[in-house]
């Protein structure tokens, strides 16, 4: 299920739902199949001897979920061991195989075992679990990659709130409709569903379904793995597999019709000894199906050597088994046939037609005809795609250089957050942990807050300004955090003062974009005005107005934020250090954490990387795009080469003459150069606006994005002239310095 959410700026879905949704859905809909979903990720599970002390610790990035029973009734999750059922019951969870393993050496022996989960602020307090059932191995390519599945009757928070207003993108509820029900019947539903239960603010935002099949490709609302990919990506990836592989076609074209000279005395002796042209035809289509099979072959081979390295590229698991899946031999099967076609058709008819007397007479004209001929069309369009690969990977380079260059308006040089457990002992430990920290050479400064300036993690809520009447219809970015919070990220203030120390919220510090949307231009004017929050639970006076910086990656715009102390909500410690003694402070840092958390895994992250994540799909988008256009450079210019090469033979007697009337080397190489430049030069007028259409499109995804510059394009265009000339300058250079004497002598 979605949740539709209104605002002032504008309408957006969310996976996420309220809090009592799942519960209400029970009580409303008890003839369906619903179940609550919650993850949060980043937990640290320990085990315990029989006294409680701990021998393991493992950090779960992903795969821990809370979720109800009837989840196993709405997917396909097989059981080795134990009873869905168990799940009914408080401070019980299912465990994967692979996970009973890793913990226990024998998934046999985790069933009764117990764990404790470090969760946070919001889970239940008793974290002490008891696997009662064994989950047989999940499949890869499932977006639930579960490895631990806890009862959600453990968060009681949950299934006893009645806050139907927040939201947790990490807080979902699915559904099975029964048979007979629609989509469009259910979302009538939900609408009477969601008047009986939300007033005030709250009933702006809608319940809606989402078909599961959409689920993965829609890269806007993601899933819990954050996995999804848009279905207009994978077409144009597709699109581009489908264009090098025509490249490739075009160059058996070219190839096979400019070797027609060479043949047509073959193809003469065979028509005089009998032979008919679908004799012929079959032969050259059998030919054609050789080297297709060959190249499928050799492809399945490279396919399997380069995986590893894809799947580190990519961060995905890819696994490659043709003979265990029908579906791989039938795509290749298929795409045999298909490359046979459009390969073999057009030099089967050129070959088979030859005029058997003509032929052996003398040579059949190798097909210099002035004007547009079919090879010169093919070169034209091979290059045409190359040049638009070029200027697209120029392009998203150039993007994701803007990204990493860009200010973001505070500092994520050399810092580090690590995050801490969330109970209310643990926190207690800050202020010894946070002088400790301060002691060690070279940190200089560290906070503690629920997330750095960029994370993400992100709590975003409406408020009430200076006592008005209503919240505001926009949301602001919330940032927890103590007083070193801006000396830490060098967050500069342009009016007021810094948070004084507090384990509370007593005041706020506010950003120039909260100002600007409420309609405040000058901010000494917002100083001393109330901030509300959650119905008068937070509130204090606005003390200081910091300068804009990004809380959320670039490709959305600058949010509102509020930043105020609440220890209670702290996760993680922000760590400045100098650059220089990075390596060493992190072992020092290790050894305090050891000591101050030693049931907690310690796990630094360098804020950079995490901004740089960010942009992991643009990332692995600029790797594709780097590979496809250097396959369709290295295709294009190998069939350049081919037709180069073939042009010098066919030519010899005609470069000999003219070196014996004078023509220069310089005068030869461009007697070879100019055809291939002209056709080049056409690619690229064709390629030019095509790339620049697609890759403007893709940009108005991106709020802060480059301006493609016409010398990008440009430059492009002369990158693919000068590989072309690179290709053909070899067989130009030798026919330009051959021995005219020896050309000329010799039929």
């Amino acid at each position: 299920m979605l949740t539709e959410l209104h605002s002032e700026d504008g309408v957006r879905q969310s996976a996420g739902v309220p809090f009592p949704l799942p519960a209400t859905m029970h009580n409303d809909f008890a003839s369906m199949k619903t179940s609550g979903v919650y993850n949060i990720g980043n937990d640290q599970i320990l085990l315990t001897d029989e006294k409680g002390q701990t021998q393991k610790k493992f950090k779960e990035e992903t795969g821990v979920f809370f979720a109800e029973p009837s989840f196993f009734e709405i997917f396909d999750f097989p059981l080795l061991a134990g009873e869905y059922k168990s799940l009914k019951e408080p401070n019980t969870a299912l465990i994967t195989k692979e996970t009973a393993e890793r913990y226990f050496g024998d998934w046999h022996s985790a069933i009764g075992r117990t764990f404790k989960r470090n969760g946070n602020i919001f889970d239940s307090q008793d974290n002490l679990f008891k696997i009662t059932g064994v989950l047989a191995p999940v499949p890869k390519n499932t977006d639930f990659q579960l490895k631990i599945v806890a009862s959600y009757a453990s968060l009681k928070q949950f299934t006893t709130s009645t806050d139907w207003i927040s939201v947790a993108s990490n807080h979902g509820c699915y559904l099975l409709l029964p048979e007979g029900t629609t989509p469009a019947t259910m979302s009538g539903q939900l609408t009477a569903f969601a008047k009986k239960y939300k007033t005030g603010d709250a009933a702006k935002n809608l319940q809606l379904t989402q078909s599961l099949s959409k689920v993965h490709y829609d890269s806007e609302i993601g899933n819990f793995l954050d996995r999804a990919i848009s279905k207009r990506l994978i077409n144009t990836l597709w699109l581009i597999a489908m264009f090098i592989l025509l490249i490739a076609c075009v160059n058996f074209i070219n190839l096979s019709t400019a070797q027609a000279v060479n043949r047509s005395k073959e193809v003469a002796v065979r028509k005089v000894l009998g032979s008919n042209r679908a004799q012929l035809k079959f032969q050259f289509f059998s030919e054609t199906a050789i080297i297709t099979l060959t190249a499928i072959i050799l492809s399945l081979i490279i396919v399997w050597i380069a995986l590893p390295g894809l799947n580190s590229i990519l961060k995905l698991p890819l696994d490659f088994q043709p003979l265990k899946d029908p579906l791989v031999i039938l795509f290749l099967f298929g795409i045999a046939i298909i490359v046979v076609l459009l390969a073999g058709f057009y030099p089967a008819i050129v070959l088979s037609r030859f005029n058997p007397i003509t032929a052996l007479k003398t040579k059949v004209a190798a097909g210099r005809a002035k004007g547009v001929s079919l090879r010169r069309g093919l070169v034209v369009f091979q290059f045409m795609i190359a040049q638009a690969l070029i200027i697209g990977t120029v392009i998203i380079v150039q993007q994701m250089n803007y990204f990493n260059t860009l200010p973001m308006g505070f500092d994520k040089n050399a810092i580090v957050t690590v995050a801490f457990p969330e109970d209310s002992i643990s926190k207690t430990k800050i202020p010894y942990l946070k002088n400790k920290l301060l002691a060690i050479d070279g940190i200089k400064a560290a906070s503690f807050s629920f997330a750095s300036p960029a994370d993400d993690g992100n709590w975003n809520s409406n408020f009430r300004f200076d006592h008005a009447e209503k919240e505001t219809d926009w949301e602001a970015n919330l940032k927890w955090a103590d007083d070193d919070y801006l000396k830490t990220y060098n967050l500069p203030l342009v009016a007021g003062r810094n948070l004084l120390p507090s384990d509370t919220v007593r005041e706020f510090i506010v950003s120039e974009n909260l100002l600007s949307r409420l309609g405040i231009t000058n901010p000494q004017q917002a100083l001393n005005k109330e901030i509300d929050m959650w119905g008068g639970q937070l509130k204090g006076p606005i003390v200081g107005v910091v300068k804009d910086f990004h809380s959320v990656a670039l490709r959305k715009a600058i949010k509102p934020v509020l930043i105020m102390s609440q220890k209670d909500f702290y996760s993680k410690a922000g760590i400045k250090m100098q650059a220089d003694k990075i390596p060493t402070i992190l072992k020092n840092v290790e050894t305090l954490w050891n000591e101050v958390y030693p049931d907690y895994v310690y796990e630094p992250k360098f804020l950079d990387a995490t901004i740089a994540n960010f942009y992991a799909q643009e990332t692995k988008l600029s790797y594709l795009y780097k590979i496809f256009a250097a396959l369709a450079i290295f295709l294009s210019c190998l069939g350049l080469y081919g037709l180069a090469s073939f042009m010098a033979v066919q030519r010899v007697k005609e470069v000999g003459i003219r070196k014996v009337l004078g023509a220069s080397v310089n005068n030869i190489i461009m007697l070879f150069s100019k055809e291939f430049l002209i056709l080049i030069a056409v690619a690229f007028v064709i390629a030019a606006p095509v790339a620049w259409y697609f890759m403007h499109d893709w940009l108005q995804d991106f709020v802060y994005r480059i301006n493609i510059s016409w010398w990008v394009i440009l430059l492009s265009g002369l990158l693919a002239v000068v590989i072309a000339l690179i290709t053909i300058s070899f067989q130009a250079i030798k026919a330009a310095v051959a021995n005219p004497v020896k050309s000329l002598r010799t039929e």
